[in-house]
């Protein structure tokens, strides 16, 4: 028996033999995984100004995207570091690339104590180095995890807990799209945040931005009209846009038109440009390819309208340690928030004008 199945619950070892089977790269992508080794502490990351100092270097910049990934209610931290006299190249708004050299950090805490930083970066090759670091108790050094993971990295007072995620976790999610790099981007930097948006962090100064990434200088090639009109999901109700940003930050990274999972034709991404996102015409009432087990009897469409009982989508995100589970690995708790937010936006939808299948092409 696999080692992932002794602790991923039936949707997320599902989840991982189709990745691991699944054949080729997406078309258009950047670089995948490094095979570098990653710095053995998160000091050695050069995320602080110094070593034992907990102070960040003041030269990264940090940032939150509007639409957060949740991972059982865990607070986070963000930054990005460029190094000096380079821009990221958003010639395309789906898939900008960042130069080489390029890092960011995710740090996860709960109840105020930091549990896991997340670590990328950009290497000579064109490749991605991908590491996470487990914090000490006291909250004071983190070190680096092994590819295995950590299966009880913190316990909640019911008993679940949060897993620090494997290797192949984190690459499952982060190539299985055009850009490895899930929360900076078009989207979830504008200009015109969603102010219903879920979970939603105060951006810490100087507030990241598509206008100060411009006014700066860090990011080239990027169209005016995003910065004169910020990109937003779809506007035909507040509701909406709110459910349709939940989906996209936190299912659309491996649902698009571009990863191993394009096949299932599913695709909750939201692109910059809002004619080339397909939410709405790949779920309202769309029948399921393959109803998974455990499904309610009845369960026909990825949503049906004005019967969220009857929609595929809700019923997966409120599902935790069986097939249903959705996202089915990165999180133990169910969030009872997103699940009524989809609900309540599934009760008051109306079907869709049908429209043109998004480009793909490029």
């Amino acid at each position: 028996m696999c080692a992932a199945s002794e602790r991923w619950p039936a949707g997320a070892l599902a989840f991982f033999l189709f990745m691991t089977f699944a054949t080729g790269r997406a078309v258009g992508t950047e670089a995948p995984e490094s095979t570098q080794v990653a710095p053995p502490t998160l000091h050695d990351t050069e995320l602080y100004v110094a070593p034992g100092s907990l102070d960040i270097d003041p030269s990264h910049l940090g940032f939150a995207p509007q639409y957060p990934l949740w991972t059982d209610g865990a607070s986070k931290r963000r930054w990005i570091s460029l190094p000096p006299g380079t821009a990221i190249d958003a010639g395309d708004p789906d898939l900008w690339v960042f130069p080489v050299g390029t890092r960011f950090w995710k740090e996860f805490a709960f109840n105020g104590r930091p549990v896991e930083t997340r670590y990328m970066e950009r290497k000579e090759d064109g490749s991605w180095l991908f590491a996470t670091y487990a914090w000490d108790a006291n909250g004071q050094t983190a070190t680096l995890v092994a590819d295995r993971g950590i299966l009880r990295a913190h316990e909640f007072d019911d008993g679940i807990a949060h897993a620090i995620p494997s290797q192949t976790d984190c690459t499952a999610c982060h190539v299985s799209g055009r850009s490895p790099v899930l929360g900076f981007s078009a989207l979830q930097l504008s200009d015109d945040r969603d102010p219903n948006a879920l979970h939603a962090e105060p951006a810490p100064p100087p507030d990241l931005t598509l206008s100060l990434l411009v006014d700066r200088g860090l990011i080239a090639g990027l169209d005016r009209y995003f910065v004169l009109a910020p990109p937003r999901t779809s506007t035909a109700s507040s509701l909406q846009r709110t459910a349709l940003g939940y989906l996209h930050g936190n299912c659309g990274h491996c649902h698009n038109p571009y990863g191993p999972l394009n096949r299932l034709g599913l695709y909750l991404r939201q692109s910059g440009d809002p004619g080339r996102s397909a939410a709405l015409s790949t779920t309202f009432r769309m029948p399921l390819v393959r109803p998974p087990a455990g499904i309610l009897l009845g369960t026909e469409f990825r949503i049906a309208p004005g019967d969220p009982h009857s929609s595929a989508i809700p019923q997966r995100v409120a599902a935790r340690g069986t097939a249903l589970q959705m996202p089915p690995i990165g999180t133990a708790r169910v969030d009872a928030e997103a699940v009524e937010l989809i609900n309540r936006w599934i009760t008051e939808a109306r079907i869709p004008q049908p429209s043109a299948q998004p480009n793909v092409s490029n």
